[in-house]
């Protein structure tokens, strides 16, 4: 199925655009930007230069995925989130003068697999969110968050694991965690989790 763009939206001719990816009203995907499959790009969104989105993803209204982000497959961006790429960001440089592109470091936020970022959440660059991690709603992200970590606040702060389904797991003991929803079972260790029959 050919991609949908909306009459509105700003789509640059050499962004690379998926089969059954969805482009709605006065969003804007720059040059160079690769979109997989049966992605929804929302209402004002912003996917910057060369940014890297795989199969799946969803990307919400107003939410800015600047360059050069790379999101894996099956990864949410809520509402007004923001994944910033300077680390000293600033206008003008020390002269005066208005920077400009060759002027400072691009760093960027990777967003793997399967996970979730909550509305207004901001990622501040360089970070890595880990596969199936969980971001809560308004948090500032400044670490790198493991696998299937939950993390909230600001600055952000693992409070738990979650699985795949996305909801909490309950401890098990022995290092081991249940996911209510799904009954799939984790093993932690080290400060890390898998599935345990992966």
């Amino acid at each position: 199925m050919a991609p949908k763009i909306a009459d509105s939206a700003d789509v640059d001719e050499r962004a690379e655009i998926g089969d059954g990816t969805s482009v709605w009203h006065l969003a804007q995907v720059r040059e160079h930007a690769v979109l997989g499959e049966r992605c929804v790009v929302g209402r004002s969104a912003y996917v910057g230069p060369g940014v890297e989105i795989g199969d799946d993803v969803k990307i919400q209204n107003l939410a800015l995925v600047y360059e050069p982000a790379k999101l894996a497959n099956g990864v949410f961006i809520g509402p007004a989130v923001v994944l910033t790429n300077d680390h000293f960001p600033r206008s003008i440089d020390p002269d005066g003068n208005q920077k400009r592109g060759g002027d400072w470091e691009m760093v960027g936020v990777t967003v793997q697999e399967g996970a979730s970022i909550g509305a207004r959440a901001v990622c501040v660059a360089p970070i890595t969110i880990g596969r199936w991690a969980m971001i809560a709603a308004g948090a500032v992200v400044t670490k790198d968050v493991p696998d299937f970590a939950l993390v909230v606040g600001v600055p952000a702060k693992q409070r738990g694991w979650v699985g795949k389904a996305g909801v909490p797991l309950k401890s098990a003991g022995d290092n081991r965690w249940h996911c209510p929803q799904t009954g799939a079972t984790y093993l932690e260790d080290a400060g890390t989790l898998r599935e345990e029959n992966a």
